[in-house]
């Protein structure tokens, strides 16, 4: 039953009187993930839980990357939903998980949703980091970084950031970039890379001839 109030919640999360129900996430995601998300947050805030649940959807993330066959089971159609239910009220009850985080399992496994499951951790992640003022950036170049260049992208990087809010920053490579970077930060951003600039003078020749 409490999975599927959970359920009930999240589908009628499009209408604005529930909408004014829920505790407002500190950055919006989208779609059926997100708004999983969003409903799991409003709820643990309001049963003043987030800091457990944060925990125990961390450990079922890590469990997923590090566990193939569960991760695999999650994604096989050929499971019911009352076997994947049942598998994860299993885990929740042995892990000992708050009812909150069952409910979660309930409401996806329900509405044979469980193949989202890693969207809606991310998702939820994502809230969580916006709601401890963590601003999350990744800087992708064609090569490794030196940690001269690190340093300095770091500090042009914090200088966008408001009063309180942190920088986590993750350096990537791609060979294919060439040159110069591609940056996320927060929900922005900007392709530097030499590659993108080719693609744009090769569209410009293109459109010309």
């Amino acid at each position: 039953m409490a999975a599927s109030r959970f359920g009930t919640l999240v589908r009628q999360f499009s209408s604005s009187a529930v909408r004014n129900q829920l505790v407002t996430p500190p950055v919006q995601v989208f779609g059926i993930e997100g708004r999983y998300a969003t409903a799991m947050y409003s709820a643990a805030t309001k049963q003043k839980q987030l800091d457990s649940v944060e925990g125990e959807l961390k450990t079922l993330k890590k469990l997923i990357k590090t566990d193939k066959p569960f991760a695999e089971f999650l994604q096989n159609p050929t499971f019911s939903r009352t076997e994947k239910k049942d598998t994860l009220t299993n885990i929740a009850k042995k892990q000992k998980y708050s009812d909150l985080t069952s409910n979660l399992f309930g409401a996806l496994a329900e509405n044979g949703r469980l193949n989202k499951l890693s969207g809606v951790l991310d998702a939820f992640e994502k809230i969580m980091s916006a709601h401890k003022g963590e601003v999350q950036c990744v800087v992708t170049t064609a090569k490794a970084m030196s940690a001269t260049n690190e340093k300095e992208i770091r500090t042009v990087l914090q200088s966008f950031l408001k009063p309180g809010e942190k920088l986590f920053l993750t350096l990537e490579t791609d060979p294919k970039l060439i040159g110069g970077m591609v940056v996320y930060i927060g929900d922005k951003y900007v392709d530097m890379s030499m590659a993108s600039k080719i693609n744009t003078y090769t569209n410009l020749i293109k459109q010309a001839v």
